[in-house]
């Protein structure tokens, strides 16, 4: 192992969105934020891993893949939609070609955005036979890249520190969907938001589980601060190993105003046909009677509202910041390897949203810095534990890498109402758990139910976005959706009184965590 080491994570977390429309086929606009997601963020990561693979690049890094996700990439009726979806994305492309006759900048984009939309179209089903969750599985057993588990929802732990059960029920749930889709049980488990309170090591290390990674000055902010900072892993009172995160990268690359991201000549994301062109010159894509939707049709960059975007120039600029940051971090461990005794480690985590989503080159970027790297090694957070019970022992700093650096935004005046229902529906399915203990046949499926309505309340997602005021309708509904659903569970076992219909049908509409045992959220005597 190289004496200076880099080890990427990117870490993907989205909302449980399956939607779907009267008529049970054809798709829902709230699918199409999951759609756009594989087009931009997942299928560039298989390809990557592919081209890891097929060149024999003698790079690794790590991926956070949300129970969440693993589930909406595994549903065969999402899949099935997201061809669709691609398949009016490419019609539409068609109808831009011709409508852009004119206009040979615009045109052009068209014209790239349409190929790229047959290649993933073809990739997704010949390469892929429509399952990325697979692809992803094949290259973790092959070792070529690391999964990393994380909670059930992505739910911000710091929130429920008081409640053991509760972050045990996360915990477990997270471990559960890494077993199923990936076969193997994680090594190491990734804080929703990195969020750390005093208490949640207990409850990792109970589950077996080896490592975390936390934000620096969960590190820094110790106590007893270890010699060589976040530059090689520390442990906690109970050996589990903490890596701290290099947080300066978050500011180097989102900052809208000196980041990477900010470059005028990327592409402008929020400029989309979708919300310029009459409905007519739309129809092919967005049928008849639905709201404007996204396309990925967007043709301009970020220096002004009529500059087109030219994508050689815009990835010739992705691989001159990946070149930056690679200058920048292997600075940052040539420093600390001059003072540190033994060899230095530093941990970039970058969120999945960032590579495709909200910054089209993100992923051209982060290929870029696999690519380009030359005076340092890629590792797995893994490889470089040898004796996690000879590590620095610290007492972690209560830390998140949310808000300033303590979640704040995931608990004010926009979303403080959501956590007094959370915290309630916690009380109660705990106190379920013990009062039914061994129940089996209609009331184990409610139970089970409740469960599953509690841990989708708790995503941190759905404050997110009511924090940002992005889908803040959608986010309230969804919410208010499961507040009600367990609330009929409840009242269906006070009463002794059940909808099998209504139970049947809320069943079908939300199939994920089939796993689900009710029971772990049952005390640990």
């Amino acid at each position: 192992m190289s004496s200076k080491n880099l080890g990427l994570v990117v870490v993907a977390h989205q909302p449980y969105i399956r939607q779907i429309t009267a008529d049970g086929e054809n798709p829902s606009p709230e699918n199409d934020i999951f759609f756009s997601a594989v087009s931009q963020t997942y299928i560039p990561l298989v390809r990557l891993l592919h081209e890891i693979e097929d060149q024999n690049i003698d790079a690794r890094f790590s991926i956070v893949l949300s129970p969440s996700v693993c589930a909406m990439l595994d549903d065969s009726l999402l899949q099935s939609q997201y061809v669709q979806w691609l398949d009016r994305r490419i019609e539409l492309g068609k109808k831009e070609i011709v409508r852009l006759e004119n206009d040979n900048d615009q045109k052009q984009n068209a014209e790239e955005i349409l190929k790229k939309a047959i290649d993933d179209r073809n990739f997704f089903v010949d390469v892929c036979n429509c399952s990325l969750i697979k692809e992803f599985a094949s290259f973790y057993s092959k070792g070529i890249v690391e999964i990393i588990a994380t909670a059930g929802s992505y739910c911000f732990f710091p929130h429920y520190a008081d409640m053991t059960e509760i972050l045990n029920a996360q915990v477990e749930t997270g471990i559960m969907s890494h077993k199923k889709y990936f076969g193997t049980f994680p090594e190491g488990f990734f804080l929703p938001y990195m969020g750390y309170a005093p208490g949640v090591e207990g409850v990792l290390r109970s589950y077996g589980i080896t490592y975390t990674i936390v934000d620096s000055q969960s590190i820094l902010f110790s106590e007893k601060v270890p010699e060589t900072g976040i530059f090689s892993p520390v442990r906690c009172w109970n050996s589990l190993v903490l890596f701290g995160r290099d947080s300066q990268i978050c500011n180097d690359i989102e900052n809208p105003e000196t980041g990477y991201v900010s470059s005028a000549v990327y592409k402008n994301q929020r400029r989309d046909i979708g919300f310029e062109l009459s409905s007519k010159d739309l129809d092919c894509f967005l049928g008849e009677n639905c709201p404007r939707a996204n396309t990925l049709y967007r043709y301009w960059s970020k220096a002004d509202e009529n500059s087109s975007y030219d994508s050689k120039i815009a990835f010739q600029q992705a691989k001159a910041d990946a070149l930056k940051f690679l200058e920048c971090e292997n600075s940052r461990l040539e420093k600390a390897y001059e003072v540190c005794n033994g060899s230095v480690n530093l941990i970039c985590t970058f969120d999945a949203v960032l590579l495709g989503q909200s910054w089209a080159e993100g992923m051209e970027f982060f290929r870029q810095i696999i690519l380009s790297n030359k005076n340092s090694s890629f590792v797995l957070p893994s490889s470089l534990i040898k004796n996690q019970f000879t590590l620095p022992r610290i007492d972690p700093y209560l830390s998140a890498a949310s808000g300033t650096g303590y979640g704040e935004d995931l608990l004010d005046s926009s979303n403080s109402w959501m956590i007094f229902y959370t915290r309630k529906m916690c009380e109660r399915m705990i106190d379920l758990a013990e009062r039914f203990p061994d129940d089996t046949g209609l009331k184990e499926r409610l139970l089970n139910l409740g469960a599953k309505e509690l841990i989708l309340a708790q995503s941190g997602e759905l404050a997110k976005m009511m924090h940002e005021g992005t889908m803040e309708d959608f986010s309230k509904k969804y919410f208010v959706s499961c507040v009600q659903a367990f609330t009929t569970v409840f009242d269906s076992l006070g009463s002794n009184i059940v909808s099998t219909e209504w139970l049947t049908s809320l069943e079908k509409k939300q199939p994920l965590f089939p796993w689900m045992n009710y029971k772990i959220f049952a005390k640990k005597h």
